[in-house]
C-alpha cells in the first residue's frame, strides 16, 4: 500500500478503477472516503446485490443503486446487537459529563481549512507553528492568538479574533464537539482539533458544566451511544478485511478515520 497524504499526478486505485481523474489532487481525507465507498460499492457488486455494470462518477458520488446496495451490504455485514443493561450502566458510569444537558463552553479557534489542491503536510505543519506560538506566548503584550486568527484563520471569525462566543454541542461539529465537550480542560489546548472543515487551534476560555442527568432519564441516548460504537468498530474492521483482499493503490488506509467511521 502506498502511503501518501494526497496523489499528485498518480491516480489512486482500487482494484484499478480510478478514485479520480488523473493530475488531480485530492485532500488525503476525501481521497480516504473515496476509497472506502469504493471497496463497498465493488464488495456489492461481487455480493450479487448491485448490477456490475455500476460505475462511479469522478467526483467520488455513487448512483442511487449503489448507494441503496451498500446499505443492504452493510446491514448485513455489521450485525448490531442490542446492548445490554449492564452494558449501558457502565458506560453512563464512565461518560457521565457527555450525558449532561446545558453544557456551554466560550472558545475562540483558528481554522486551517483542508480545501481541493492543498498541500496537507504543508498546512499541518503551519498549523502546528500556530498552536506553538500561541501556547507559548508568556502574556505580556498584544493578544497572540487575535494576531494569528485575523492573520492565519481561514474562518470568518478571524476578523474578530477567532472568537465563536459561547456555543452548546449542537452548535458544532460533532467531531469538533467531541474534542471540546465533556472535559475540564481551559485554555489553548494542547493539540489540533480536527474537523471536516480542517485543523482548528482552540482556546477554550470558560465552561458551564451544565446539569448531571440521572441514567434513567438518559437510558435510550446511552444505548444508541453503544450501538453506535459497536457498528463503527465492526464498519473499521469490515472495511480492513476488504481491503487487505484488495490492490489498494495511491490511498492510505490506515491514517486518520475517514467520515464513514466516525
Amino acid at each position: 500500500m502506498i502511503k501518501t497524504d494526497a496523489v499528485t499526478g498518480n491516480v489512486a486505485s482500487i482494484n484499478g478503477v480510478a478514485l479520480h481523474p488523473s493530475g488531480a489532487t485530492l485532500p488525503s481525507d476525501e481521497l480516504r472516503q473515496r476509497a472506502c465507498t469504493e471497496l463497498l460499492r465493488q464488495a456489492a457488486i461481487r455480493a450479487g446485490l448491485l448490477n456490475g455494470n455500476d460505475r462511479p462518477s469522478e467526483d467520488g458520488a455513487t448512483s442511487e443503486e449503489a448507494t441503496a446496495a451498500i446499505e443492504w451490504l452493510l446491514d448485513q455485514a455489521i450485525p448490531v446487537a442490542e446492548p445490554s443493561e449492564e452494558a449501558c450502566r457502565r458506560h453512563f458510569d464512565a461518560q457521565q459529563a457527555t450525558y449532561r444537558t446545558g453544557e456551554r463552553v466560550r472558545a475562540r479557534h483558528i481554522l486551517f481549512a483542508v480545501t481541493p489542491g492543498v498541500d496537507v503536510v504543508a498546512l499541518r505543519k503551519r498549523a502546528e507553528a500556530a498552536l506553538l506560538d500561541v501556547r507559548c506566548h508568556d502574556g505580556s503584550g498584544a493578544d497572540k492568538f487575535i494576531e494569528a486568527a485575523r492573520t492565519s484563520s481561514n474562518c470568518p471569525t478571524g476578523a474578530a479574533g477567532g472568537n465563536l462566543g459561547w456555543v452548546c454541542a449542537s452548535d458544532c461539529a460533532p467531531e469538533f464537539a467531541r474534542e471540546i465537550f465533556g472535559r475540564a480542560e481551559v485554555g489553548v489546548l494542547p493539540r489540533l482539533v480536527h474537523s471536516r472543515f480542517g485543523l482548528h487551534v482552540v482556546e477554550v476560555q470558560a465552561r458551564e458544566p451544565g446539569q448531571a442527568q440521572s441514567f434513567a432519564s438518559v437510558r435510550g441516548a446511552v444505548a444508541m451511544s453503544l450501538r453506535q460504537l459497536t457498528y463503527v468498530t465492526g464498519l473499521r474492521q469490515y472495511l480492513q478485511l476488504l481491503a487487505g483482499a484488495s490492490d489498494v493503490r495511491g490511498v492510505d488506509l490506515d491514517a486518520a478515520d475517514t467520515p464513514l467511521v466516525q
